[in-house]
């Protein structure tokens, strides 16, 4: 006699074993002496931002100009029903634009009551550093990057980018041309 069980009850089993091999404890994000970021690439230079200071990652949507602004904010994106600036991060750091291929990107970044999206070349994921590491890190020699970046980190050499005092620097904040 042969036992046929129904898609239902074989997915109900499966359910059932791999219940029994999770972990009783959820994951933790924090690690003692781990330090997690996002790595992206602006131009040629390779940076990291802190997990906690990116909102999310999206890919380029369509954009509205906005008349009378520096030419670094590119215009506003609809993002889920809320309109978001976009910054050209290249434009507004170095005065270089953004070419957009398919590996641009959208880093959104919380700034005062609402979002700003920051374009850059690509996102390369997650980083974990020691935090070790990250006190023997070399200074950042850039002047145009120093109020941003205080130092660099792991390898390949990634700069340290501070989203937090980007979005409070004054010259961020008054996109009026």
């Amino acid at each position: 006699m042969s036992l046929t069980l129904s898609p239902f009850e074989i997915l109900a089993r499966y359910e059932r074993l791999s219940l029994t091999h999770a972990s009783d404890t959820p994951e933790k994000l924090e690690a003692p002496g781990l330090w997690r970021g996002i790595g992206y690439r602006v131009g040629s230079r390779l940076f990291v931002s802190g997990i906690d200071e990116i909102s999310e990652l999206l890919a380029v949507p369509s954009l509205t100009q906005v008349p009378g602004t520096q030419a670094w904010l590119l215009g506003v994106a609809n993002v889920r029903g809320n309109l978001v600036p976009v910054v050209d991060l290249s434009r507004f750091l170095f005065g270089e634009r953004t070419l957009h291929t398919e590996r641009s990107r959208l880093l959104v970044v919380r700034q005062g009551a609402g979002n700003v999206a920051l374009l850059v070349d690509e996102v390369f994921g997650q980083r974990t550093v020691d935090t070790e590491a990250r006190r023997a890190a070399e200074q950042e020699d850039d002047p145009r990057l120093s109020r941003f970046v205080e130092e660099r980190v792991g390898e390949p050499r990634l700069a340290v980018f501070s989203m937090g005092r980007l979005v409070r620097a004054p010259d961020f904040r008054q996109a009026a041309a």
